[in-house]
């Protein structure tokens, strides 16, 4: 695994040295878009549909739009003179019980895994979690960017999960009919429950399986026998040397035109 952050947990006045994985990675297959005739990738460039002309990188900035078509520049420099210093701890400020945090915080899931000299401190901590049923709720900067944690014992493996602010968190009240009074009669409700028991048991994530993914896959597989159906990109034409640019068009012509007329010239005094 690739090691994203070094630091350390600070708790109390322990520090607990880690280093920190991501916990999940994306397993969905990924199609590119290729062009119909030729099979090649497709290109997408950056371009001012006012000036009908491709925008590079250094002709871009950034603008934060507050009414329709109104916007508002910040540079660079002024956004990375509010980022937060890339800190070297995550700080525990509070326990709390894992039951406490709704799920909804829950972003992304990151390893912690102790260095070699702080092994001793890593298991304090995971025991006392543990012991105590709790988790640590801690202040955390990723990519400059401050976030929330939950970090909590999973197997002997201290796992954070960044969490959402709550301004992030749309409200329900947009949502139709959701949290509407409606009667639900007794035997229903008794039915209901029934099938719930019935299904009930010890979730295991192993015996879920993306159907899809594989399904894909096995398709990818059999078109790959079939030679029809595997093409090869062409390479990109590469530039003509014939290309040039409009001012160095109208200045050859020019030349060509003072050839031309020299030329005449010329033969008008041999005939003479």
């Amino acid at each position: 695994m690739h090691t994203m952050w070094r630091g350390s947990i600070s708790f109390g006045l322990v520090n607990v040295p880690v280093r920190m994985y991501k916990a999940t990675e994306s397993q969905s297959i990924h199609f590119r878009q290729l062009h119909k005739a030729c099979k090649s990738p497709i290109a997408y460039q950056k371009r001012c549909p006012v000036c009908q002309v491709d925008v590079e990188a250094t002709d871009i900035v950034k603008g934060f739009e507050y009414a329709k078509g109104q916007f508002v520049v910040v540079e660079e420099e002024e956004l990375a003179a509010l980022e937060k210093a890339r800190s070297q701890t995550i700080d525990i400020v509070q326990f709390a019980s894992a039951t406490e945090i709704d799920p909804l915080y829950f972003d992304a899931s990151y390893y912690l895994a102790p260095e070699a000299n702080g092994r001793k401190a890593y298991a304090l901590l995971v025991a006392a979690l543990r012991d105590t049923s709790k988790v640590a709720i801690a202040k955390m900067v990723l990519r400059a960017t401050e976030a929330m944690a939950c970090i909590r014992v999973v197997d002997d493996t201290l796992v954070a999960h960044s969490l959402v602010w709550p301004q992030d968190i749309r409200s329900r009240a947009e949502l139709p009919y959701a949290g509407d009074p409606v009667p639900v009669g007794e035997e229903e409700l008794k039915v209901a429950v029934q099938l719930i028991d019935q299904l009930a048991k010890p979730f295991d994530p192993a015996q879920f399986i993306d159907e899809r993914r594989l399904a894909i896959e096995q398709l990818v597989e059999q078109k790959r026998a079939q030679e029809d159906t595997v093409v090869q990109a062409p390479a990109a034409a590469p530039a003509s040397a014939d290309v040039i640019s409009l001012m160095e068009a109208l200045q050859k012509s020019i030349k060509m035109a003072q050839k031309s007329a020299s030329d005449t010239k010329r033969k008008k005094r041999k005939t003479s």
